[in-house]
């Protein structure tokens, strides 16, 4: 830990630092939120804190998966966020959408239904197969051509499995849906599985019909359209505990491979 201001702190005046963050769990009974954050120059490395929240009316939308920007408060004896602002939230329905009614999504804290998609060697993936595994699924498409999107999604799920190598086909799953099953065939999933080396146990690269695809996308807020082309989509990320129930879910690309792996790491220690 990187600890500045310390002659402001002698004298008992507040020191003010800003930062966003993953939130990881939120507790509205002791007031606090555990975020992964990014570093605070001058104060704290990038880690994983738990931080009072003044005012927890400002927690109550609040949810884990979410990004945050925050304002810290540090005194002598005591420090707490003053400053709340909710950077991601759950995915809206913009009626652009091909998956079904925003009424399918899935609540946090709730069981996933049970689906089945087809893996990189043609076999088929249930998700109440996976039960008892943690898992993180991202949403993709192989001909995606921005590597700050769907390529990010997977380096993100690497990230993960660097944390926790052993765990990966354990107790662990990492998979990957696309929203593009037309050209996304089991054999194109699994050359893109092995462009990224991740083609082995423990990763899961799923297709399936569109309309099996287009509803288990709505389930999580993914949203995709043909453009030009090519395919327009939102980005997003869920991790499911042992019992198919939801944790969080974690929109956008804003948000480092670390956090994502403490956001998993916090779910496995449950």
């Amino acid at each position: 830990m990187v600890v500045g201001g310390s002659a402001a702190l002698a004298v008992g005046c507040a020191a003010h630092h800003q930062s966003r963050g993953l939130v990881l769990k939120v507790d509205p009974t002791a007031s606090t939120v555990t975020v992964s954050h990014d570093d605070i120059p001058g104060y704290m490395n990038a880690m994983v804190m738990p931080f009072t929240v003044r005012d927890p009316k400002a927690m109550s939308d609040v949810r884990p998966g979410d990004r945050i920007g925050f304002r810290l408060n540090i005194r002598k004896d005591r420090s707490w966020i003053d400053r709340l602002e909710l950077l991601s939230a759950a995915p809206a329905n913009t009626g652009l959408t091909q998956s079904p009614s925003i009424s399918t999504l899935v609540p946090l804290g709730s069981r996933v239904p049970d689906f089945s998609l087809t893996n990189q060697d043609g076999q088929p993936i249930s998700l109440e197969s996976l039960r008892g595994s943690v898992v993180a699924v991202t949403f993709i498409y192989t001909r995606c051509p921005l590597p700050d999107y769907c390529p990010r999604m997977i380096t993100n799920l690497q990230a993960i499995e660097r944390r926790f190598p052993d765990r990966v086909g354990r107790d662990l799953a990492l998979a990957a849906i696309t929203f593009d099953p037309q050209h996304d065939t089991p054999p194109q999933m699994k050359q893109y599985a092995q462009a990224f080396k991740v083609d082995r146990p423990g990763w899961q690269f799923l297709t399936g019909t569109i309309d099996d695809v287009s509803r288990v996308c709505a389930m999580f807020g993914v949203e995709f359209w043909p453009d030009e082309g090519l395919i327009t989509h939102t980005l997003q990320t869920a991790v499911i505990d042992r019992d198919g129930k939801l944790v969080a879910t974690v929109e956008g690309k804003d948000y480092s491979g670390k956090q994502l792996a403490d956001l998993v790491g916090e779910t496995l220690e449950r």
